[in-house]
């Protein structure tokens, strides 16, 4: 071998000097084993904390009739789908499960994934490709922004719901031109403008995907999402989102026309080269939208509402900007100390300097547990007193 490649070799970084730089810059993260995983708590290291860390928004998770549902579906199916869908055949109840989906988005038909993320990677480049235009909200989830660059296509991004630049960049897209945002955003829990957007969409032919996993369950009279209480769902010619947050279960899917559909069977790899998700899965999440559109639902989204109420918030997904990574460390394990879990969000999952807390609401929690913490946030040292951002 020659010295070139001695002298590359004797420089190369190791992971331990890789993991050394991402402590001194506070951004080393480890996993932590919890155990009694439900809400409101969670046991961390033998010790009870009341969880505000959760996207099971509704309590869902543990709930009766989904644990019943995927018991059921073990015992009818097993535990393992054993193959893609177009390798094996598709099991019927994906096919109800998507039937489900469809009709709550209003749409001809819907595809699910194993998983939000592989939704967009398999999705976005089914739609986009080299030649066209993704045209993202800067503070898009890292799944839409991974799936844009894999797409090939030109990539563009907009200030966070910033309209007046979002017109201008469509002014100058080419080709086929997607929009991407989100509907509820996930670190910082605000709303897209999502009549401008779907206003401007139409004025320049655009295509738009709007991501409604952290809506789906909140917004909505029938907890659909933000393009359900706008009325807009049929001006939306991608609605994803997720089955394992506000819903319990796991795994993502994207409704859309029929023709879309039928081509991301064709077209979406994650979907074409993935084993199928658990019968089991498929059957939580049925039993989840069943339960979602009920009256005990209704109660349940109310009960969740007043929790929000309690914080002033349209969400449940309340930000706490500390700035920088270790007073939002700090912040966190103050109130672990506290009884109360709830983490440090820091760079690259929001942007560098503005790092902080996460508060999650669900309506697991009762009113005296939103209230405990809104004591501890407003006599913790450093005082941690709530300002919605």
């Amino acid at each position: 071998m020659s010295e070139r490649f001695f002298r590359q070799a004797r420089t190369m970084k190791t992971p331990e000097e890789e993991l050394s730089r991402l402590t001194e810059q506070g951004l080393h993260r480890s996993l932590r084993p919890v155990t009694s995983p439900d809400l409101p708590d969670v046991t961390l290291a033998g010790r009870r904390v009341i969880n505000f860390s959760s996207n099971d928004y509704l309590g869902f998770a543990q709930h009766p009739k989904l644990i019943e549902a995927a018991s059921k579906a073990l015992r009818d199916y097993g535990t393992g789908s054993t193959a893609s869908r177009l390798v094996s055949g598709s099991l019927d109840i994906f096919h109800q499960l998507e039937e489900k989906i469809a009709t709550g988005k209003k749409a001809e038909a819907a595809l699910t994934f194993a998983n939000g993320y592989a939704t967009a990677m398999g999705v976005i480049p089914a739609i986009v490709g080299k030649g066209d235009t993704v045209i993202l909200d800067k503070l898009a989830h890292a799944c839409l922004i991974d799936a844009a660059r894999l797409s090939g296509a030109t990539l563009r991004v907009f200030p966070h719901n910033d309209v007046t630049k979002l017109e201008k960049l469509l002014i100058s897209g080419k080709d086929r031109t997607l929009i991407v945002t989100e509907s509820v955003f996930s670190m910082d829990g605000d709303l897209c403008p999502l009549r401008n957007i779907v206003s401007l969409k139409e004025k320049y032919g655009a295509l738009l995907l709007l991501d409604e996993a952290h809506a789906v369950g909140i917004l909505g009279s029938n907890g659909q999402g933000l393009a359900e209480e706008l009325g807009q769902q049929d001006q939306v010619d991608f609605q994803m989102g997720t089955l394992g947050k506000a819903l319990g279960s796991a795994g993502g899917y994207i409704a859309a026309s029929r023709a879309w559909i039928d081509l991301f069977i064709n077209k979406a790899r994650s979907f074409i080269y993935s084993t199928a998700p658990p019968p089991s899965q498929a059957a939580a999440s049925i039993a989840a939208l069943d339960l979602l559109s009920s009256p005990e639902g209704s109660q349940i989204r109310q009960r969740l509402l007043a929790h929000c109420q309690q914080f002033q918030s349209t969400t449940p997904i309340i930000p706490k900007i500390m700035g920088g990574n270790e007073a939002a460390l700090s912040a966190s394990s103050t109130l672990l100390e506290k009884g109360f879990l709830v983490p440090a969000i820091r760079y690259p999952t929001v942007p560098r300097g503005t790092a902080r807390l996460r508060i999650t609401l669900s309506a697991a929690h009762d009113s005296g547990h939103v209230r405990q913490l809104q004591d501890a946030l407003s006599n913790g040292r450093p005082a941690l007193k709530i300002s919605n951002s």
